[in-house]
């Protein structure tokens, strides 16, 4: 990703939506900006999981890309299109008291930045598009598998050729298809006389202001998420290209690999320096976890990534994929401690609090004389405090693993009744 994530489990304000947007800049200083917003629609995945990828693995090397790919965060955490209503029917009119007013408000403004060239709102529609009705998934009502313009061209704007360069990007997508009946279309919805709903939407607004804007629609009907991912780079892709915004990936474009770099959640670190929990292969339940007792404040890598309080504690989500409860306890949190001095397979190191220790057969901590080790998952007869004790990864019970492989355990530093952090070991 290019930059960590940091938010505090509270509200905006007392009428506003839980959690707010997050905004990347992918810039170079010169050249045109292509705008994608993702996650206006909470159950839309192909919406939001394909900038997520693309600010994890992408790299600008002309022109520049914003991205915001968990617009409506709230909404995405619950898998509902709009928790608050549906927002993309909010840009042309929207109460004061609503929820969903900041960041419709915040959203709005970054749009009409005069950098801002060409505006991407991504989707998953319903059906796949086709001009001719031929049953009830494939007709002109649908909306999957199409570019959505307002109206044909937008006069005195750079990319205002709305409709040309939507067959343009069509076009390309369609050679990379993984079945025939995945084409891509274009969707005119004639807004301004024939589509009073479509007026309020974030397109619209675009357009109403004279910035160039589409929705990029792939299918909710195609039931496979690395798919409609993957059509949605593309879409990127081609983009770009139109606007000659040069880029790298550091990944081949096909199906196994988005399908693959889909498995990849990232990182969870609560707060900074305390903590660092690897995603991918999280438990689905973790138990006595610490938590600071002032209220969980947390950072990712990964914007999906958002922690939730529960009943028993938080929740930890990638988009609308729970990840993992943590059932917590409260403690005062003691910033005293850096790092600890480690010996991995016999090799003398020194580990930052909420680092990993990489292992491949055994390993010890040592721990001031004022400070106490608790390795989860390894027990000692007699030992209240675990530091320079060698343990070797069968001494663990794997009911502690924080993962699902049983590879990695946590040992935990605690100063009298405060928790000092973590160190996280990650056994080969």
């Amino acid at each position: 990703m290019k930059k960590l994530l940091i938010a505090a489990l509270t509200a905006l304000s007392l009428n506003a939506a839980n959690l707010h947007f997050s905004l990347h800049k992918m810039e170079t200083g010169k050249g045109d900006t292509l705008f994608i917003i993702g996650g206006i629609h909470g159950n839309e995945p192909g919406g939001y999981f394909a900038p997520m990828l693309f600010l994890s693995h992408y790299k600008i090397t002309e022109g520049n890309v914003w991205v915001v790919p968990n617009l409506n965060f709230d909404s995405i955490l619950q898998n509902q299109r709009g928790i608050y209503g549906d927002m993309n029917r909010k840009f042309a009119v929207i109460k004061k008291d609503d929820k969903d007013k900041e960041i419709v408000d915040d959203i709005k403004k970054l749009m009409l930045d005069p950098k801002v060239s060409l505006i991407l709102n991504l989707h998953d529609g319903h059906g796949f598009y086709r001009p001719i009705p031929k049953n009830d998934l494939f007709n002109p009502k649908a909306w999957g598998q199409a570019f959505i313009i307002d109206q044909q061209a937008l006069a005195g704007t750079k990319y205002g050729n709305l409709a040309e360069i939507a067959s343009k990007v069509a076009k390309k997508n369609n050679i990379v298809l993984q079945e025939d009946v995945h084409e891509f279309n274009v969707k005119n919805t004639q807004t301004k006389d024939e589509d009073e709903a479509m007026r309020q939407s974030l397109t619209y607004f675009a357009i109403q202001n004279k910035k160039p804007a589409m929705a990029v629609e792939t299918s909710k009907n195609i039931s496979d998420l690395p798919t409609k991912v993957l059509y949605q780079l593309k879409s990127f892709e081609e983009f770009m290209q139109l606007m000659n915004i040069k880029y790298k990936r550091d990944f081949e474009l096909n199906l196994k690999n988005v399908t693959a770099l889909l498995k990849e959640y990232g990182e969870l670190e609560i707060p900074p320096h305390k903590i660092k929990l690897p995603l991918s292969d999280l438990k689905p339940s973790i138990g006595y976890f610490p938590i600071d007792a002032k209220g969980l404040v947390y950072k990712s890598q990964n914007p999906l990534v958002a922690v939730i309080k529960s009943k028993s504690g938080y929740d930890v989500y990638n988009g609308n994929i729970k990840v993992s409860s943590l059932s917590t306890q409260s403690y005062t949190f003691d910033d005293s401690l850096k790092e600890v001095e480690a010996v991995s397979d016999g090799k003398l190191q020194k580990v930052a609090i909420g680092s990993y220790l990489n292992v491949k057969n055994s390993f010890k901590i040592n721990v001031p004389s004022d400070y106490r080790l608790n390795i989860i998952g390894f027990s000692k007869k007699g030992a209240e405090n675990e530091s320079g004790i060698e343990v070797a990864k069968s001494e663990f019970d794997k009911n502690y693993s924080l993962d699902k492989s049983a590879k990695i355990y946590r040992a935990e530093i605690y100063k009298g009744k405060s928790f000092c952090g973590m160190v996280v070991v990650k056994f080969d």
